[in-house]
């Protein structure tokens, strides 16, 4: 049987994952700001395509920015984790990239134009994201093998 001693470095990892919590109440707070703007009732989650103004398209991309947000946190904070248990401020760092990549995806998401072209600006979060799933896999192996 294993025996993990965490690192007292680990609470940069879990304040590397607090923040990922925070941003997805700046999110929230995002997606509202430009849902009142378009105009969009709940429980409508997006403006109809039948919409062509710039209000709605800024709406609906601030809300597929969080929903893309909430389909890669899950992933992402659970790698980082994993990954803190051996590599603690390797995957900290990591993760805060993470979280400022994702906020800066969000805004660029959110200011619209044509195709939702913006959220390119912080689309490097995957980069992060594959680093920390990386590390998390090799601290399987390393276990498995006693490395």
């Amino acid at each position: 049987m294993a025996t993990i001693t965490i690192d007292p470095n680990y609470g940069y990892v879990l304040l590397a994952a607090t923040s990922t919590f925070l941003l997805n109440t700046i999110h929230t707070f995002n997606t509202g700001k430009y849902r009142k703007a378009a105009k969009v009732d709940y429980p409508s989650a997006y403006a109809p395509s039948s919409r062509t103004d710039n209000e709605a398209h800024q709406f609906n991309c601030a809300q597929r920015a969080h929903a893309n947000f909430i389909e890669n946190q899950p992933s992402a904070v659970g790698a980082l984790l994993l990954a803190g248990i051996r590599f603690p401020i390797i995957s900290a760092a990591l993760g805060a990239a993470w979280t400022v990549s994702r906020y800066v995806y969000m805004v660029g998401y959110s200011q619209g134009g044509p195709g939702g072209k913006g959220r390119y600006k912080g689309i490097y979060f995957w980069l992060f994201q594959f680093g920390l799933i990386g590390l998390a896999g090799f601290n399987g192996v390393a276990m498995v093998l006693g490395w």
